[in-house]
């Protein structure tokens, strides 16, 4: 599927707990300015005719142009492939199951998809991000070696994650796939590792650690840790490599299982220079055995994609020939284990809205292979 020269329309929404954000999509770009409304997030029915009226608006602002689809990242927990939102943190309103998914068919007349805004992200990134960047400077340096596995998170104010495996949303039977979130914190075993990975926790650590209550931006924070704003700069510093190291030590867990590059995106990764080092480092650390032996945390060495050395050394792959037993013939093979960890190639928002568009063209392609072979 090639979505960048697909000419169906897609009706998009970014879903945010103050604002929601309409667009449409055609060939893998916007083809309208996007439309923002306030989200009404404290009263369903204020909230679902802001979603009806936000598509019926881009609908018509993209005339004579005719959408085959509704596809959207919206909070969970969600049973996503029924459309039926559950009850949500930032978006109060929706308590006991919300069919928002076939509310819409309805009202549109057209198939709706919604899905966790970490898978998109993840596919977004998959189907024309970090990964195909990362395939064509494999194939430039004439290594035969491509990837079809992305595991996405996401750093703001929760800890997202999405799965892709063979270019396909691994979604999980519950819908539940991909929810690094809920991994056990490294430090404080206690919590749920979101408490360490997101806005409050760059927040609460800088506090804790500087004993100014000022409640601050990350941002902020990142800008005293530079020594571009005045502060506390070793607590900022500390707040970010406390961070970094729940963030290294869940993907530690989730890579073991998934093998696969890591794509990150969200506010916090704008912190990326003082987060990504100390993550390739734990990433590339070691683990012990019972007789205190020191394994390698990973199978697969990681490097740093956004680090010009690391990358460059990523990128030199060594080979070498083996006999093929009881025969004369010889095989060149490579014997490393390689993965990278980078920052979006799209930029949070436009991968989920890539995703988005290609989630739904995807299925609808499979709806039509299905009745073709009824």
């Amino acid at each position: 599927m090639d979505i960048f020269n697909d000419q169906r329309v897609v009706l998009t929404l970014d879903a945010g707990g103050t604002n929601f954000v309409f667009s449409a999509i055609k060939a893998g770009s916007e083809i309208a300015n996007p439309i923002v409304l306030p989200s009404n997030a404290n009263n369903i029915d204020t909230c679902l005719n802001t979603i009806i009226t936000g598509f019926q608006e881009i609908s018509n602002l993209i005339l004579p142009e005719k959408p085959v689809a509704i596809s959207f990242a919206f909070p969970g927990p969600a049973d996503y492939k029924q459309g039926i939102i559950g009850d949500l943190i930032n978006l109060p309103s929706f308590r006991g199951g919300v069919a928002l998914g076939p509310m819409l068919e309805e009202i549109f007349g057209l198939p709706t998809f919604i899905n966790n805004d970490g898978d998109l992200f993840a596919y977004g990134e998959a189907i024309g991000g970090m990964l195909p960047k990362l395939n064509a400077d494999l194939r430039k340096n004439h290594i035969p070696k491509q990837y079809h596995n992305l595991f996405g998170i996401t750093l703001g104010t929760g800890f997202g994650g999405g799965i892709i495996h063979n270019n396909q949303i691994l979604d999980g039977d519950n819908s539940a796939g991909g929810e690094i979130w809920l991994m056990r914190d490294f430090k404080h075993t206690q919590l749920l590792v979101e408490e360490s990975v997101s806005i409050r926790a760059v927040q609460r650590v800088y506090a804790e650690e500087s004993g100014d209550s000022t409640l601050r931006s990350p941002q902020h924070i990142y800008h005293i840790a530079i020594g571009k704003e005045d502060g506390n700069k070793m607590a900022a510093l500390m707040a970010f490599e406390e961070l970094a190291l729940m963030v290294g030590e869940a993907l530690a867990n989730a890579v073991t299982l998934i093998d696969a590059p890591v794509v990150i995106g969200g506010g916090i990764s704008g912190a990326a220079d003082l987060i990504l080092p100390t993550v390739v480092k734990h990433l590339n650390g070691t683990i012990e055995n019972l007789k205190g032996e020191k394994i390698p945390r990973l199978v697969s060495k990681v490097y740093n994609m956004d680090d010009a050395a690391s990358y460059s050394e990523f990128l030199n792959w060594k080979t070498q020939t083996i006999q093929v037993p009881f025969s004369e013939r010889r095989v060149s093979y490579s014997a490393e284990k390689k993965l990278v960890v980078g920052l979006s190639h799209l930029g949070t928002s436009k991968a989920i809205c890539l995703g988005a568009y290609a989630f739904a063209l995807a299925n609808i392609d499979q709806k039509i292979r299905e009745k073709v072979n009824l």
